[in-house]
């Protein structure tokens, strides 16, 4: 906001997030005419993006959903000293307008429309665990989930193999710098699963993300109900 008002828009700015991260950034961008990347999680993926747009395009930020941002381009890792800078930006600049920060999250959210994101890490200790977190990925690639939560699977998007196939059938390439053992299942209604097995601990870790409509800031209770319900419902189709 500050930067249209300014007038620094030129209309060559970006932002990066990874592919775990909300799809409200997506939205956001999309309705600001700001250009989206997509990468894997690690700030070294956000660097390679600065580092191929260097000089063709202006970065403006990009983030991950553990909450590391890069606020500036010139660190090239996760900054939480820039990204403090920013929030107490945010935070003068929403007390200015007689705002706290959870205002100025209801305004995105009624805006932009309602997130919710949840993981759930399933541990499968020990040898038997991690046959059978392989098991579960194959079984997963082979019979990916019609629906989730009642709305129909619309793209499910495999990272292994850089294909993905729409609601029918149809499958076409993507282009990723590397492929990863990432498994993505996109609803109708705007739901997203992430399934992936951790690299460092014994378990397969699935992030959920429940996108809905907010009409008033005093709704937030009920569609964080809604979505919760919703992530109950997930968790037991996928058996988890």
């Amino acid at each position: 906001k500050n930067r249209i008002a300014t007038g620094q828009m030129k209309g060559d700015e970006y932002i990066v997030k990874t592919i775990v991260t909300t799809e409200l950034i997506k939205c956001i961008a999309e309705r600001n005419n700001v250009k989206m990347y997509d990468c894997y999680t690690g700030f070294k993926w956000i660097a390679r993006l600065i580092r191929l747009n260097e000089g063709k395009q202006t970065y403006i930020g990009g983030g991950e959903e553990s909450y590391g941002f890069l606020a500036q381009d010139f660190v090239r890792d996760k900054d939480s000293v820039s990204a403090c800078s920013l929030l107490a930006e945010i935070c003068a600049w929403a007390k200015d307008n007689g705002k706290t920060l959870y205002d100025v999250l209801m305004d995105i959210y009624l805006e932009y429309g309602y997130s919710l994101n949840h993981t759930v890490n399933v541990v499968k200790p020990g040898k038997s665990g991690a046959d059978e977190i392989k098991q579960m990925m194959t079984t997963f690639r082979q019979n990916p989930p019609k629906e989730l939560a009642g709305s129909p699977v619309v793209l499910v998007k495999d990272y292994q193999s850089l294909v993905q196939t729409d609601a029918q059938g149809h499958q076409t390439p993507f282009e990723m710098p590397d492929t990863s053992n990432v498994l993505q299942w996109f609803a109708k209604d705007g739901t997203k699963v992430s399934v992936r097995p951790s690299g460092t601990e014994p378990k397969i870790k699935f992030y959920l993300e429940i996108s809905g409509e907010m009409k008033c800031p005093k709704c937030y209770l009920s569609a964080r109900k809604t979505a919760m319900d919703k992530v109950e419902q997930i968790k037991v189709s996928l058996g988890i």
